[in-house]
């Protein structure tokens, strides 16, 4: 700190003024200062280098729905049944997260539309520890899922998280095969399901419900896969190739159908939902 931000902050008559942190922010891609405003006006994506900055349910919410969503209650789910305990209680790390977002867990569903077509959106929270998968998201996806159905309506599913959540340990990879049940649900009930991957998308998120989709689309240059690329080098002791993991190499090799670009995406869901649920005209 400066001597003229000491004595101007020991001066009780001089007002605060806004200081570098909340009027710049610092791309953690190419480095560059951008006005924080100009940042947010352009959906949270780097103006210099087009890296998508990561957003919550809220900002998602807000982006992509129709004015008027409504935002869908958390299940409420038995909380750290195993009692689990690292350098803090986990019960101490989910207060934590939640005072911080102010959210309930890493995954919140809202019921609204796109461009006046009706769905049900989840969006997964990388904020709240790491937008890991426990009972807590298990429960609001399948509930997500059947709200879609009650609703007759498609499921839109937004990833971002590390993986299974290790304080649940088994309970937390018994949501793999639960999620999956919940999509073949949607299946039956004829109704698409569509996956959106944000950076990043990881773990046993990836190995369920984030490649599941009927269709599969991607921000630019979202991590996506299972294990780290560091671990899988050291597995099969070869150097993998430039841009391995990323949105663009898996569109190129098949595992994805389409990267597109925030500023874009409502426009582009809005097309897909015409192609997968068709509006029908009034008799």
């Amino acid at each position: 700190m400066s001597w003229l931000n000491r004595v101007r902050n020991k001066i009780p008559f001089l007002p605060k003024r806004e200081t570098t942190e909340n009027l710049w922010h610092k791309c953690p891609e190419c480095g560059a200062m951008v006005f924080l405003k100009e940042y947010e006006e352009n959906l949270y994506v780097c103006p210099r280098c087009d890296h998508h900055g990561r957003i919550g349910p809220a900002l998602r919410f807000g982006m992509l729905l129709d004015p008027g969503y409504s935002v869908l209650p958390s299940p409420q789910v038995k909380e750290d049944p195993p009692k689990f305990r690292d350098t803090k209680r986990y019960s101490d790390r989910i207060k934590a997260a939640r005072a911080a977002t102010g959210e309930a867990d890493a995954l919140l569903n809202a019921q609204g539309a796109i461009e006046g077509r009706p769905l049900v959106m989840g969006v997964q929270d990388f904020a709240f520890m790491g937008g890991s998968m426990g009972m807590a998201v298990g429960a609001a996806f399948v509930a997500g899922a059947r709200a879609a159905i009650a609703a007759r309506c498609p499921y839109l599913i937004v990833t971002a998280s590390g993986g299974a959540r290790m304080q649940e340990a088994i309970l937390s990879l018994m949501q793999l095969p639960r999620t999956t049940v919940a999509i073949s649900e949607l299946r039956e009930a004829g109704l698409p399901y569509i996956v959106l991957l944000a950076d990043p998308t990881t773990g046993g998120v990836t190995a369920s419900y984030a490649m599941l989709g009927d269709i599969q689309l991607a921000e630019p240059g979202a991590l996506i896969g299972f294990a780290g690329q560091r671990v899988i080098e050291s597995t099969i002791r070869e150097k993998l190739p430039e841009g391995f993991q990323r949105a663009e190499y898996l569109l190129e090799h098949g595992m994805i159908d389409m990267v597109v670009p925030r500023r874009d995406l409502r426009a582009r869901l809005a097309l897909l939902l015409d192609y997968l649920t068709p509006r029908r005209e009034a008799a």
